[in-house]
């Protein structure tokens, strides 16, 4: 029979104690001084090995360390059952109800064990409230064993079964902090010389780090409770579906960072804008804690606001830096891009602060990393951000991202950048969920700490032909001449069925915006799936409804555009604001 007694993950053998009679001051257990090393020896590879048992916040890799602590060095096999499901340790109470699998190392026994019930009233309910080791046990020894019925309920009469004679069984009860989680089975296999055996030392060895084992796995649920709630805050504060406005089209990824890493602050935006322009932001809080998820929140909540003041790249940044630094006493950090595009002038416009550089892919297939002053990140202070814009012709696309995509543990930021690059170039923006595809490829399997954030944007723009624009000096014949004017585009497109409703909305809203306007009154008519109209004046004070008396002369106008658009609004836009509504056009036929 192999001699499983020897020394635990290298630790010499182990050393008896012995009881010496007592001096003159008490009684004394000390071993004798020449002993005493080795037995100091011992307790330090006990220690070594409880440290390896806790060195992970994963409770598969807490397992793992389990098995290769105790195997081969203290039995030739083991099996660890936790209770199903699951439990949130900080709530649990009471014995658990059943038991399930969760690791085995050198044994198929109970690899494709179905679920096992805990009976209240049985032996395995007993040892799981008592915290008591079963044991141990040798199948085949004649006589009764009264921890036989544990093992059965543990394995199974036919798992059990399975085994040959001489095998011994030693159980030991895993406990957390407050609750039972489940049971500790290890294995030893007869040899040659007869049956297996754990003797007393064994047993104390094991039970000391089945006590570790269980607080560690209490740790690692704990852990993965806090990270499962702090992951999903983090999705919270991120757009469950970006919209898609006319002229481009919108992809994105999140990738939240491995499970032994606390989530990041990466996010992620898009934001329509007066004149079918829409917004394009990336942002990513330095840190990975709860904290940085927050400010991730606040900082996103703040852009949509100043994107809603239409206000240039560099300056949503110059506002951002001043909010970041308003946030607390601490000190936080975020890099973003924001950009601007513009479907009808084929413009994009874009402001950096910090942030690693998009990627514009070119018609022709071509790649380059944006050249653009980098500033410094926001919550800095005192720093100048500047808007570079650059041509987006039709069949063009953006990639903003995160560093988590180009910069790994084994990687520079700088090689990324390049490979991120090289793999674009060539990839037509037919498609930007094809673009995000082809960016995650660059990804290495296994080396991936910080999460993920990536916007794709596929730039399609408006043809002129399907855009009107024109300035009308704030007169009171205005009002005659733009119903003139919508009324001859309409005809222009072949939708003459429009034209009633859009000259009586379109009379409206010039006739308010020359009331108050100083300067030449806008108008624009965008055809798409939609016909979008648009009238500007220099006047900031949005229109709001209200309710008109039967004698009141005036205040009817945007009660009229409400029930007659299918949806309107009014958006501050530079020093004026944009009064719009649409209308929804029918849909071609198939011989169209």
């Amino acid at each position: 029979m192999r001699d499983h007694r020897k020394p635990l993950a290298g630790q010499p053998p182990t050393v008896p104690v012995q009881r010496h009679p007592a001096s003159q001051d008490g009684p004394t257990d000390r071993p004798p001084a020449s002993d005493r090393p080795r037995l100091a020896e011992r307790l330090t590879r006990l220690d070594t090995a409880a440290r390896r048992i806790n060195s992970s916040l994963d409770l598969a890799t807490t397992l793992r360390n389990l098995g290769r602590v105790l195997v081969p060095a203290l039995a030739d096999a083991l099996v660890v059952q936790l209770r199903d499901p699951l439990p949130n340790v900080e709530l649990a109470t009471g014995e658990p109800a059943a038991l399930r699998v969760h690791h085995t190392q050198g044994t198929r026994l109970g690899r494709r064990s179905r679920l096992r019930p805990v009976d209240p009233g049985g032996p395995l309910a007993r040892a799981l409230r008592l915290r008591l080791p079963t044991g141990p046990v040798v199948l085949g020894r004649p006589g009764a064993d009264p921890h036989r019925p544990l093992l059965t309920e543990l394995l199974g009469a036919r798992g059990l079964g399975r085994l040959p004679a001489g095998t011994a069984l030693l159980a030991l009860p895993l406990h957390g902090r407050d609750t039972a989680l489940g049971m500790l089975l290890l294995v030893r296999r007869p040899g040659k010389e007869g049956p297996a055996g754990f003797d007393g030392t064994d047993t104390a060895t094991a039970g000391h780090l089945a006590t570790q084992a269980g607080l560690a796995v209490d740790t690692a649920l704990r852990y993965t409770r806090e990270w499962e709630i702090a992951d999903q805050l983090q999705r919270s504060m991120l757009p469950a579906h970006l919209p898609q406005p006319h002229g481009v089209r919108l992809a994105h990824r999140y990738l939240p960072g491995e499970r032994g890493a606390q989530v990041g602050g990466d996010w992620y935006d898009s934001i329509p804008l007066p004149g079918n322009r829409v917004a394009l932001i990336v942002g990513d809080v330095m840190g990975h804690s709860l904290t940085s998820a927050a400010v991730m929140g606040q900082l996103r909540t703040s852009a949509q606001t100043l994107a809603g003041l239409d206000l240039p790249p560099h300056e949503v940044l110059y506002h951002l830096d001043e909010q970041a630094q308003r946030l607390g006493r601490e000190q936080h950090l975020a890099t973003c891009v924001y950009a601007v595009y513009d479907p009808i002038g084929n413009r994009v416009t874009v402001a950096n602060a910090g942030h690693v550089p998009p990627v514009l892919v070119r018609p022709d297939g071509g790649a380059e990393l944006l050249d653009l002053p980098a500033g410094a990140p926001i919550g800095v202070g005192g720093v100048d951000f500047a808007s570079v814009e650059l041509p987006a012709p039709p069949g063009s696309a953006l990639l903003l991202f995160t560093d988590g995509l180009v910069e790994t543990r084994r990687r520079s930021l700088t090689t990324g950048l390049e490979l991120l690059r090289a793999r674009l170039a060539g990839a037509h923006a037919h498609s930007p969920e094809h673009l995000c595809q082809e960016a995650l490829r660059i990804l290495p399997s296994g080396d991936r700490g910080d999460d993920i954030a990536l916007l794709a944007a596929a730039f399609d723009g408006i043809p002129a032909e399907d855009v009107a624009y024109w300035y009308l000096q704030p007169r009171h014949e205005t009002p005659g001449r733009a119903r003139r004017l919508a009324a001859h585009a309409l005809r222009r497109w072949g939708l003459e069925h429009l034209t009633e409703k859009t000259e009586l909305m379109v009379s409206e809203l010039v006739t308010n915006a020359i009331q108050h306007a100083t300067r030449p009154v806008t108008l624009r008519l965008v055809r798409t799936s939609l016909l979008r109209c648009e009238v500007g004046d220099d006047n900031a004070a949005l229109p709001r409804p209200r309710r008109a008396a039967p004698d009141d002369e005036r205040g009817r106008g945007l009660q009229i555009v409400a029930r007659c658009a299918d949806r309107w609004g009014a958006t501050r836009l530079g020093a004026g604001k944009v009064v719009w509504f649409e209308q929804r056009l029918p849909r071609p036929g198939p011989g169209a």
